[in-house]
């Protein structure tokens, strides 16, 4: 009886891998359809032909590699799309999604390229990539402080569009100009403003998207759930979302930023300690971001180093004396104190020269490219002085990987965590980011350095937060699992879900099931469909 039982499972799984084989190859041979398709369901006014690369275009390869900012994800056994269209219309994504689901094939959508895990570009089944850098413009109204900004957009041009109408409006965003808009808001997004104004998808009031039956929407047509549902949800399980009305912030003419740098032997570990009492219950203008590293000595023996990174939004005499006050451990003096604009703070923070012309700003191209590895994590609680020494000494033993500590409360404790989908609200301290970069090619490379990142964070297990485990779902991590393209056991995603979402899961799924019933917006971890609404198809 088991050699029979053993003989079907290995029979099954044949006719599975020959199955997907067989799809693989038709999928190859019909490529001339589906650029057909896209031609016939192009609008006369706005030609489709220029926005097709196949892998037989001689740049077909540059357009690719153009936005992959992992380096991980650019080897020659990266997964490739069989097809790129950089849309250049809206009517191209509209034609995208039909000829996608007539086709029965995989749609991924592309922004700035910055998902950790590739996920917007890399897939295993057969699929083909919307690119958005074409679909990049910006359309700021001081008079209203709105922008309509296309999630083709980096955060550098926001930053730069904004600053070229007003130097005392901003936007809450991240601190890397070149990320982009579409997926960071999608996903929440976040920066060194939000315990002022809350992450980026609490300062949206309005989007235009393409929905799964290829209708351009925008707030009021598509309603307030789906709405809701793409600032923070992660847009991609939903729709494509083609621009966001975003809210502009105040932002005073001064701001000021620092950066000091403590180590074991110059009382990190008391500062540290303050700092985890203090970062979360500062005044809302003030955002002090803790990074922790290995270092070597000059007598060649490591040591932890705690470096404190912040922006005030105010001057530097202000800043000074609420530092005396509520964090003197850090010891910060006027010498450490720069006063500059709000737009030149993101220079500083992009570890750019502040001389540097803030046209920077408009550069879509990283200053470097590094194989990397993220995770994340969320403390609710200080952690003991025990805890932090024993933290130094794993992270000595490790020495590669290095944290972000990004502290919460201000307006980020007031704002409700069903308001949109990111619940990560009161009662959380502060965000850990996990990071391991380098430069070395390979598998084995890889592998010992994503296992460095996993060995820390399982150290950090007593110390974060807890059934479930939160993670933020812009750190994008494969480790927290799979829903195998919204695919697999409803249990199981709603496991995984549950970390990114909290109490928000359940609302995603119902109105994921309601807008997209046959899953075509499906990714690796993309919400899935209640269980009884599941539709395979027979050519995905």
């Amino acid at each position: 009886m088991g050699k029979l039982k053993a003989v079907v499972v290995v029979t099954m799984i044949s006719t599975v891998l020959l199955s997907i084989l067989w799809r693989a190859t038709l999928h190859l041979e019909d490529n001339e359809s589906f650029v057909r398709c896209l031609l016939d369901h192009s609008h006369p006014s706005h030609p489709i032909s220029s926005a097709i690369y196949t892998p037989k275009s001689s740049s077909f390869s540059s357009v690719l590699e153009s936005y992959i900012r992992n380096l991980r994800f650019n080897e020659s056994s990266t997964p490739k799309p069989f097809l790129i269209l950089t849309a250049l219309h809206e009517s191209h994504i509209q034609a995208a999604v039909t000829c996608g689901k007539s086709h029965g094939v995989q749609l991924k959508i592309r922004s700035g390229g910055h998902d950790y895990e590739g996920l917007s570009y890399v897939s295993t089944l057969p699929f083909f990539l919307l690119d958005m850098f074409n679909l990049r413009s910006i359309d700021v109204d001081i008079e209203t402080e709105t922008a309509w900004v296309q999630t083709g957009a980096t955060l550098g041009e926001v930053f730069y569009r904004i600053t070229e109408k007003s130097k005392t409006h901003g936007f809450p965003a991240g601190v890397c100009p070149t990320v982009g808009v579409g997926g960071h808001i999608s996903g929440a997004g976040y920066g060194n403003m939000m315990r002022k104004y809350g992450v980026s998808a609490d300062n949206v009031l309005d989007a235009l998207i393409i929905d799964a039956n290829g209708r351009l929407l925008d707030r009021q047509s598509m309603g307030e759930d789906l709405f809701w549902a793409i600032r923070g949800g992660g847009g991609a399980s939903f729709a494509v979302v083609l621009a966001y009305k975003i809210k502009l912030v105040r932002v005073p003419e001064t701001v000021t930023v620092f950066q000091v740098d403590r180590t074991l032997e110059e009382d990190a570990t008391d500062i540290v300690d303050q700092w985890q009492h203090v970062a979360y219950n500062l005044p809302q203008e003030l955002f002090i971001r803790l990074m922790l590293d290995v270092v070597v000595k000059r007598s060649g023996e490591k040591t932890l180093r705690a470096s404190f990174v912040s922006l005030f939004l105010g001057d530097s005499e202000s800043l000074l004396s609420i530092m005396k006050e509520r964090f003197p451990k850090l010891g910060l003096s006027k010498s450490d104190c720069i006063e500059t604009s709000w737009v030149k703070s993101v220079l500083f923070w992009s570890n750019i020269p502040l001389e540097t012309d803030i046209q920077v700003l408009l550069d879509r191209t990283p200053q470097t490219l590094d194989y990397l590895k993220r995770k994340s994590d969320y403390v609710r609680e200080p952690i003991p002085k025990a805890g932090l020494e024993s933290l130094w000494k794993k992270m000595m033993e490790l020495e590669k990987p290095r944290m972000y500590f990004n502290p919460y409360g201000g307006k980020m404790a007031e704002i409700a965590a069903e308001e949109i989908p990111f619940p990560h609200r009161a009662g959380n301290l502060w965000k850990i980011q996990y990071l391991a970069n380098w430069n070395e090619a390979g598998i084995e490379a890889a592998n010992r350095y994503i296992d460095l990142t996993r060995r820390l964070h399982e150290f950090m297990t007593p110390f974060v937060s807890k059934n479930p485990r939160q993670a933020f779902l812009n750190y994008r991590d494969a480790d927290l699992g799979s829903s195998s393209h919204g695919k697999a056991s409803y249990s199981e995603a709603r496991l995984n879900g549950m970390k990114w979402f909290m109490g928000n899961f359940d609302r995603l799924v119902q109105i994921k099931t309601e807008v997209d019933p046959t899953n075509f917006f499906s990714y690796e971890q993309s919400i899935p469909l209640l269980p009884h609404q599941v539709h395979l198809d027979d050519d995905m």
